[in-house]
């Protein structure tokens, strides 16, 4: 899917700088594969009539005529409102962005650098991979430029900074950030049930075994399904229940290995898990039986709630946006969420993720679109390009005035609690090996009939030495 932006369709946007402060204390899981969020293709349209100060985009001197190649795992839908952010830039500058999206990212990507064809600037959706190319391609990718740095340094934490960081060189500067510790649901239904969101985690059993008794439906409905990169859905169940049971501090030592990947507290997380993608009085809502599971397009996998087959489903923040179109998602709408909750009572726990943006040339060009991404007017350009939501940030220049739905807001409002520890996807610090491969596939194995412990040892074998 590639698409060249041209000059004839540039468009000037306002941009709006303020906002709060978010911080990672942990990390870890993205979307891989990126064809998360739906999001409008006349988003940026909505906007085309705002001017815009390009005295901001003098620092970059005259790139008039130049082209950026971009790679990344964001397809459409959400290409458009990606493309659409950077539309002020590209009228401002001069530069086109020739932007290419695949759902093939992950193993195209070290293939297109092997043959010496890397892209100017790729999106990465885990740090780990950013730590393969620079152990292994360490002649092809490019320390982030001086300015990408500073803002970086402005506009972002440290525990953020240092997952663009390897051996104490700077890479890759945050994109956008992902708050995944979310369950979906129908209000209308819960309403005509007299059902109430759970605030624990012991409530949000004893709703679903409630549903399962008094229902026709399923409770809870899942998809792993996801090309190169099936099983990662599961991988973010696994992680947000390893934060509920064992705690932020074993779940760091897990993704570092500190304690093996086969830890008792581990397994015991797995089958917490289990006890509701297993068990078939739970699973799976309007798609069959619990192997369907592996077998669901995780983009699909929530729809039998729009349906009236499905009460429960979990999934990330940018899940907003697969709805069909036509779906309202808000607190009277046709779908909306709740914070996956814990029976923790002095923390909060939400699983984060986000891409990462590195650079495999330094032309000027390249630089100065490297910086842009990396600054407040990026961040706050992306979010009011963004009308049907599906997409938050870390930057601190961020104002949440302009996120665009109120889903978008409560995602913000999450990551900005006083009490949230936010922790990294936990697969996506792990070894490439692992975390984009042997954890993958273990969840799929776990899914059709393998035991946790054959599972998690199996994982646990498979961790480089």
């Amino acid at each position: 899917m590639t698409r060249t932006t041209t000059t004839a369709r540039r468009r000037g946007l306002a941009v709006l700088a303020g906002g709060a402060s978010l911080a990672l204390l942990l990390a870890a899981c993205s979307d891989p594969d990126g064809d998360a969020p739906s999001e409008s293709e006349s988003s940026g349209d909505a906007m085309s009539s705002t001017s815009i100060d390009c005295s901001a985009y003098d620092e970059f001197g005259d790139l008039d005529g130049t082209t950026v190649n971009i790679y990344t795992s964001i397809v459409e839908p959400e290409q458009a409102t990606q493309e659409a952010s950077y539309d002020a830039f590209e009228e401002c500058t001069g530069v086109t962005i020739a932007y290419e999206g695949s759902r093939e990212f992950e193993a195209q990507l070290l293939v297109r650098i092997q043959a010496g064809n890397a892209p100017d600037i790729a999106f990465l959706p885990q740090p780990g991979l950013l730590n393969t190319i620079v152990n292994d391609y360490p002649d092809a990718i490019q320390p982030a430029p001086d300015a990408t740095v500073a803002n970086v340094d402005e506009f972002f934490s440290e525990t953020w900074k240092g997952y663009g960081t390897v051996d104490g060189t700077f890479y890759a500067a945050p994109l956008g950030a992902n708050a995944k510790s979310f369950v979906w649901y129908s209000p209308s239904m819960f309403a005509d049930a007299g059902y109430e969101v759970p605030e624990t985690w012991t409530e949000m059993m004893e709703l679903t075994q409630t549903i399962a008794d008094e229902q026709e439906t399923l409770p809870w409905c899942a998809g792993v399904e996801s090309g190169d990169a099936t099983g990662w859905p599961g991988t973010d169940w696994i992680e947000d229940v390893v934060l509920r049971t064992a705690g932020p501090d074993v779940y760091t030592q897990w993704y570092t290995h500190e304690i093996p990947f086969n830890d008792p507290q581990i397994v015991e997380a797995w089958d917490t898990t289990g006890e509701i993608l297993k068990n078939p009085e739970y699973v799976n809502a309007g798609l069959g039986g619990v192997d369907s599971i592996a077998t669901s397009p995780w983009t699909d996998a929530g729809f039998p709630i729009l349906d009236g087959n499905c009460w429960l489903h979990r999934a990330a923040n940018f899940y907003q946006t697969q709805w069909p179109s036509g779906t309202t998602v808000a607190s009277d709408g046709d779908v909306f969420a709740f914070y996956l909750p814990t029976d923790q009572t002095d923390i909060k726990p939400v699983l984060g993720g986000g891409e990462f943006v590195a650079s495999f040339a330094d032309r000027p060009e390249v630089q100065a679109f490297q910086t842009y991404l990396s600054s407040a007017d990026w961040a706050n350009q992306k979010a009011l390009s963004t009308p049907e939501g599906g997409w938050v940030s870390a930057n601190t220049g961020l104002d949440p005035e302009n996120l665009q739905t109120e889903f978008d807001q409560l995602a913000w409002e999450t990551l900005a609690d006083e009490n949230a520890v936010i922790a990294f996807d936990g697969s996506d610090l792990m070894p490439g090996e692992v975390g984009a491969g042997t954890f993958w596939t273990g969840v799929v194995d776990w899914l059709t009939g393998a035991s946790t412990q054959e599972v998690v040892d199996r994982i646990e074998n498979s961790w480089p030495m």
